[in-house]
């Protein structure tokens, strides 16, 4: 019989893009009694995560939160806004966008796919322009909605989403801007009202340090008033019974009760560190993530240097290199997980993630075991990355993090 041992030695180093390891502050919060759902213990939660999460968002504007990952997130945002038929234009970045495309195709909804063509288009951000004239040349408006990626998980590139609601805007297009920054919220900037999204989409396991389980829709006034007129097929995850059940500190449905105190926790310590760190914490682990990746000599999946995400750092291994298998060999000799390439790059690269409960040290142990790895796997490297993140790290130093007096 086949004996599963998942817990070898020393830490786990879960180094994928999400999801990201859970702090033991959350997994403490996690395990409090659960408490009645209608009672007002729940309600005094509710209203704090409900007030919580708008900052994180950035937003005055309601945001619904899901007991489901993002995917079911994604589906609330299409099907709260639109009708059977719509047509709504999808920018290709990567492979979740690729997905959302396909989602938006089973609900019955006639996306257009747009985007640089071929492994080129998974390399660069969201081009503004080819939004902008696509739209311009839709005179008739048969377009209802605008769908972007932020931070594109499966290549480590951010988009600018203000220059998509810029273009928009410069078309003088009514399309609604929707957005999914699953992996970028609370890790890179993001700002929802600011911006003029009308519909963004985010999950718990990234940058907010959660296990998967919830998901998020921040919602515009535009957005909920395309949702009075929309006709696609929604029960759960209509917005309307939820936003007013919210109002108290309580949802229509049983809600995942455990998972909010996980969640009024991860507020405590995102909030507390403050955003503009946080922000600054992340970029500062990217750059020196990918200082190591330039000094091993390999080439980083986002090409255009504008839009190197925080989040995480692409690697692309040499031509013949089956990257699949430099994973594994790190896995099986040093117990750390690393991203997979997806879709169009499966097996050319893997994904360094430097995200959530992430700090100098945390970076420096993964990059010591990919190093070690791409060593075992024959690959010959320019030079150290480790000693190059670390010369990084200790000529940009961080601020001293407070600590409570012994």
């Amino acid at each position: 019989m086949l004996k599963l041992d998942f817990h070898p030695a020393g830490r786990h180093f879960l180094q994928i893009p999400g999801p990201s390891p859970v702090p033991d502050r959350i997994l403490r919060a996690m395990s409090y009694p659960t408490i009645d759902h209608r009672g007002p213990e729940f309600g005094a939660l509710g209203l704090k995560v409900l007030d919580g999460i708008k900052k994180i968002f950035k937003t005055s504007q309601p945001v619904v939160i899901y007991p489901a990952s993002g995917t079911g997130a994604w589906e609330a945002a299409l099907c709260n806004t639109l009708s059977p038929g719509d047509t709504v234009l999808m920018y290709e970045t990567g492979h979740f966008a690729t997905l959302w495309k396909k989602m938006a195709e089973n609900l019955g909804l006639k996306p257009e796919f747009l985007g640089l063509p071929g492994i080129e288009g998974w390399r660069r951000g969201v081009q503004a322009d080819m939004i902008e004239k696509r739209l311009r040349e839709d005179t008739q408006h048969a377009i209802k909605a605008v769908c972007v990626v932020h931070n594109e998980t499966s290549t480590g590139v951010t988009s600018d989403i203000a220059a998509v609601r810029r273009a928009i805007d410069a078309a003088k297009h009514p399309a609604l801007l929707m957005v999914d920054t699953i992996s970028g919220l609370a890790s890179a900037d993001y700002r929802h009202d600011e911006w003029g999204v009308d519909v963004t989409v985010s999950g718990s396991q990234k940058g907010l340090m959660l296990p998967p389980g919830i998901s998020f829709n921040a919602v515009s006034e535009k957005a909920r008033e395309a949702s009075a007129r929309a006709t696609l097929p929604r029960a759960f995850w209509d917005w309307t019974d939820i936003i007013e059940m919210n109002k108290q500190g309580y949802w229509p449905y049983t809600p995942n009760t455990n998972l909010l105190y996980g969640l009024s926790e991860a507020l405590d310590m995102i909030l507390g560190e403050g955003l503009d760190n946080v922000f600054a914490r992340h970029q500062r682990l990217a750059a020196a993530c990918r200082a190591a990746v330039t000094a091993w000599g390999l080439e980083i999946q986002c090409a255009d240097a504008a839009v190197y995400s925080p989040v995480l750092t692409g690697v692309m291994t040499p031509e013949g290199v089956d990257a699949d298998a430099v994973r594994k060999l790190i896995y099986e000799h040093f117990d750390m997980s690393l991203g997979t390439g997806l879709g169009k790059v499966k097996g050319r690269m893997f994904r360094i993630g430097h995200l959530g409960d992430c700090n100098d040290l945390t970076l420096m142990a993964a990059l010591t075991g990919c190093e070690m790895g791409l060593k075992l796997a024959g690959i010959e490297l320019k030079g150290g990355g480790v000693a190059a993140a670390m010369d990084y790290l200790t000529s940009h130093v961080a601020k001293p993090a407070l600590k409570a007096a012994a």
